[in-house]
């Protein structure tokens, strides 16, 4: 399956990493300064605007906003930057990463403050703390203490909430429509008119197997469909099928 369009284009960005086979990347207080003195350092070079971080032991999530088309070299450079700082102090070498780091593109402010609070909530679920803004390597921390460092001045957070106001809003947990919002919002694909990103709507399942005269056909509908992020139960259960015969006609496939 072709991987997920990557968008740099300007705008805002859920930005997510970790490392490799789920290893810790920051094994100290330090490395997480450390991290955090270089994506300083990115912001700055690459006019990134820095809305919402947290640091966790073996992944970090940045939302940002980029003011030119530069999000994948910007990235780029803060990973291997950070990769190069801890290979060395540790003494290892080899992929600190999983993988290229993941982004989705956030067309629209529906999903902003949803998604501030998601990545400020990632300690709570940890059980690293019981409120947002308790855990000092989050956006929420610095700005309950008045401590807001450069990269995260222009946040839209500071610009639309008064301090008050922005803990009173947090104190609410995400619901589960809130939740499940966001797992769409991931799956969420774009295109591109006139240099604007255009969200596409997704093809109704039941859309693919109209009309389907032929195993031939149905199995050519069934890869389209996968291919189109629709699950293999979601195609089974569409189809009557087993999810193992869905398996073995993609397997086919090649998909």
């Amino acid at each position: 399956m072709p991987r997920r369009m990557r968008i740099s284009a300007c705008g805002y960005h859920h930005v997510y990493n970790r490392g490799v086979a789920k290893n810790d990347i920051f094994l100290s207080d330090q490395d997480k300064e450390k991290f955090l003195e270089i994506l300083s350092e990115i912001s700055r070079e690459y006019k990134f605007n820095i809305h919402s971080f947290c640091l966790m032991s073996n992944h970090y999530h940045i939302l940002l906003e980029n003011k030119r088309e530069n999000l994948s070299d910007g990235m780029r450079q803060l990973n291997a930057k950070y990769a190069n700082f801890f290979n060395k102090k540790y003494k290892r070498v080899g992929h600190l990463w999983q993988d290229r780091f993941k982004s989705w593109f956030v067309l629209g402010s529906n999903y902003l403050f949803t998604l501030f609070k998601y990545i400020e909530s990632n300690p709570i679920k940890a059980h690293l703390s019981k409120n947002i803004g308790e855990y000092k390597y989050s956006a929420t921390y610095s700005i309950l203490r008045d401590c807001v460092p450069i990269f995260l001045r222009n946040s839209f957070v500071l610009r639309d909430f008064n301090t008050i106001e922005l803990f009173d809003a947090l104190k609410i947990p995400l619901n589960e429509a809130e939740l499940e919002n966001l797992e769409k919002f991931k799956k969420k694909k774009f295109k591109f008119e006139n240099k604007e990103a255009v969200e596409v709507v997704k093809i109704q399942l039941n859309e693919f197997f109209i009309d389907i005269s032929s195993k031939e056909k149905r199995n050519l509908a069934i890869q389209k469909a996968y291919v189109n992020d629709y699950t293999k139960s979601e195609i089974a259960r569409e189809l009557g099928l087993s999810i193992a015969g869905v398996s073995k006609i993609l397997k086919k496939c090649k998909v």
